[in-house]
């Protein structure tokens, strides 16, 4: 692909960005669009205000859009273009979709100092022991969760991805 291909992808995420953060003010600066085979497949802009749903950040939202035009949560072959660096919750979820690589505008340290937006204490949450982070985790009924786990390993026409 050609780096004015590279540019188009990237300006439409950055418009997003825009769209999403100052004229709609949905939520933060944040927007994303979703390439296979050198086109736009899928877009996505921050809702988090909008929709009142913390997890709607632009790369989520175009992940959802993508997996219901091809029909298949897995976007092998896609590119991601996003305006900022994906958040922990975003990069996970491009990991989980099977992104093949991701391109980004601003960096997190860009958002932290234009928006206040705080991802790098995220990073630095979840590389802290469970026992040490600021929401706590506690196991609990594993024997009856498991068991769940277990008929569901024994299924051949069990969901795969």
């Amino acid at each position: 692909m050609q780096n004015a291909d590279h540019e188009k992808f990237m300006r439409r995420a950055i418009e997003l960005s825009e769209q999403a953060g100052i004229k709609l003010k949905s939520g933060g600066v944040f927007g994303a669009v979703i390439v296979k085979d050198g086109k736009i497949i899928a877009e996505g802009y921050n809702r988090v205000m909008k929709d009142h749903d913390a997890t709607c950040h632009a790369e989520i939202d175009a992940i959802r859009n993508a997996g219901k035009k091809l029909k298949n949560p897995l976007l092998e072959g896609c590119t991601l273009y996003t305006s900022a660096y994906c958040c922990p919750m975003c990069l996970c979820a491009a990991y989980w979709a099977h992104i093949e690589k991701i391109y980004y505008g601003a960096r997190v340290e860009d958002s932290l100092k234009y928006g206040d937006f705080k991802d790098l204490g995220y990073y630095e949450e979840i590389r802290k022991e469970t026992k040490d982070r600021k929401i706590k985790m506690v196991e609990f009924m594993r024997e009856e969760a498991v068991e769940v786990w277990k008929r569901f390993s024994e299924m051949p026409d069990r969901p795969r991805y």
